[in-house]
């Protein structure tokens, strides 16, 4: 059962089966969001998504990156990413056509961020994640 359905902006209808939530600087104690703190915060993300999900492929939909200060301290320029970091397992029909569509499906991890804690759902998603390309990105596996 999924959680919800998200539709691409390519037609295909993907199902949310696991989505993960976080804030971006939830427990950032010292610093400020900057280049260096958010690369380590997506390359954390993508590490944590695929030892979660070993057997399917991850992707990171590229943050939008925002640059609010014109100065900059110890660690660079004052960067910012959206607030809220989602990591979902979505899971569609296979891509393969000689594939039984009854004993198969697609799959693909997706990492995202977003400005609310909302669980995207049909055409109501983020433009970037609509835009994923599936068909090149996710792998089919067997029921």
């Amino acid at each position: 059962m999924s959680l919800t359905r998200v539709v691409l902006t390519s037609g295909r209808s993907l199902d949310l089966s696991e989505l993960r939530l976080s804030s971006t600087y939830g427990g950032m104690l010292e610093g400020y969001p900057c280049r260096l703190v958010n690369d380590m915060k997506i390359k954390g993300l993508v590490r944590a998504a695929e030892q979660a999900h070993p057997s399917t492929p991850v992707h990171l939909v590229p943050p939008p990156r925002e640059h609010p200060d014109q100065y900059a301290g110890a660690f660079g320029p004052v960067e910012v990413l959206p607030s809220v970091a989602c990591v979902g397992a979505f899971r569609s029909t296979a891509l393969d056509p000689d594939h039984d569509p009854v004993l198969y499906r697609s799959a693909l991890t997706i990492i995202w961020f977003q400005p609310t804690p909302h669980v995207p759902s049909g055409c109501d998603a983020e433009e970037a994640l609509r835009e994923v390309p599936w068909e090149e990105l996710a792998r089919d596996y067997e029921l």
